[in-house]
């Protein structure tokens, strides 16, 4: 046996089953393959960089030094920077009618830490979770590290199934995963019926809700609508982020829960995975959001998404064969695009990717039963995500274009 084989085996002997278990970025190899200039990608789920407020974010790192000295630069107590969250509390107090404080907030390393902690916190070996089907792929890995058990409820039209869920709370089930406004990846949000229906089938149940909610702030179209567990349900967890308003480089996220015990076991995880976020970067957001009209600068993302959105719908109906379905998304980057039974995703990915656009197929998007586990076929998945947000409009026509030449040679 080679050296190289068998250091390699002996790093498999030593690894958790955890880390075993937890399935490598599916869309992080997607990126690679795509990182050619020339390749039109909607794969990746990256915010608009000219939504980046720039030069407002270099006058906020310049005061924020002269303002608070050593401050910015020590270390700092693991909740996050008490004026922010009293911010974030304030905020949505505001919009959601929530009566939050500053200790109703934990700030963390973008939301994708805070679903980390969360399986930290709740999950041991075999506990049941409840996702959408399908569901966010980052959050399938975050979980999958703590192999729980997979209970994929099918997403609707109107948001997740009701008489499925209820099927699905007949088995042991620690949380509930939901991500209700602009789901990723579908593009599809939950109406105000299916919310409230959703809310009293848990009434009652020592179950936690969490709803992910990185994008209900990039609604273009309607209302926004109000949280189905925030303020109605005992266990309820709400995650926020500025990655998609904001910056996602200074990876500033939150957890929101009126649960105080929830939210001190959240803090203990943290303190022991990083001791607190990186603390410049929760000052410059705050200075930031102090200094500027945040609701202003919102809207012109919104009304840019909203122009990138209804020109890859514009697009789709030119260049995509009639029996192709997608979904048309009221905010959020993305919509779900369905190809005709038969047809695969992942073989079709080669051959867009030879017409230089790439997407993300459908496959790693569906939870199945315990984490690790793969598809009994991935190549027959017939979904693919396409991101709408990070290519302007003349080039999603024609990355569309592109996309549909593949599509009518099948």
């Amino acid at each position: 046996m080679s050296i190289e084989k068998s250091v390699e085996k002996s790093i498999k002997n030593l690894l958790s089953d955890g880390i075993k278990a937890t399935p490598p970025s599916f869309v992080r190899g997607i990126l690679r393959a795509a990182s050619d200039p020339g390749v039109i990608s909607f794969a990746g789920g990256l915010p608009n960089p000219v939504s980046f407020p720039q030069e407002e974010l270099l006058v906020s790192m310049e005061r924020v030094v002269k303002t608070h000295g050593s401050k910015v630069f020590q270390y700092s107590v693991t909740a996050g920077l008490p004026e922010l969250r009293q911010y974030i509390a304030d905020r949505y107090d505001q919009m959601f009618g929530l009566h939050l404080t500053a200790e109703h907030v934990v700030i963390t390393t973008g939301s994708q830490q805070a679903l980390d902690l969360i399986g930290k916190v709740l999950l041991d070996r075999g506990d049941g979770i409840i996702v959408e089907k399908p569901t966010y792929l980052a959050a399938i890995q975050a979980f999958s590290l703590y192999q729980p058990v997979f209970y994929p409820v099918e997403l609707t039209q109107e948001g997740m199934d009701p008489a499925k869920l209820a099927v699905a709370l007949q088995n042991p089930v620690k949380f509930v995963y939901a991500i209700p406004d602009f789901q990723n990846p579908t593009g599809l949000t939950y109406t105000a019926e299916n919310r409230e229906c959703i809310r009293d089938i848990l009434k009652g149940r020592d179950v936690v809700l969490i709803e992910d909610d990185p994008y209900g702030d990039l609604r273009f179209d309607g209302e926004r609508l109000p949280y189905i567990g925030a303020g109605a349900l005992p266990y309820s967890i709400v995650l926020g982020t500025f990655s998609k308003t904001v910056t996602p480089g200074m990876r500033i996220g939150f957890v929101i829960s009126e649960n105080t015990k929830l939210l001190k076991n959240i803090s203990i995880a943290k303190e022991a995975g990083d001791l607190h976020t990186n603390i410049f970067s929760q000052y410059l957001i705050w200075d930031y959001l102090m200094n500027n009209d945040l609701d202003a600068h919102i809207a012109k993302i919104r009304a840019l998404y909203k122009k990138q959105a209804q020109a890859m719908m514009d697009a789709i109906e030119r260049y995509f064969p009639p029996a192709v379905r997608y979904t048309r998304p009221h905010g959020g980057m993305f919509l779900w695009v369905t190809l005709p039974e038969g047809v695969s995703a992942m073989e079709l990915f080669p051959k867009a990717l030879e017409k230089k656009v790439a997407f993300v197929l459908g496959d790693p998007f569906y939870a199945h039963e315990r984490a690790g586990e793969n598809a009994a076929d991935a190549r027959c998945v017939n979904t693919m995500r396409l991101n709408f947000t990070n290519a302007d409009c003349a080039a999603v026509e024609e990355g569309i274009r592109r996309l549909g030449e593949v599509l009518s040679a099948l």
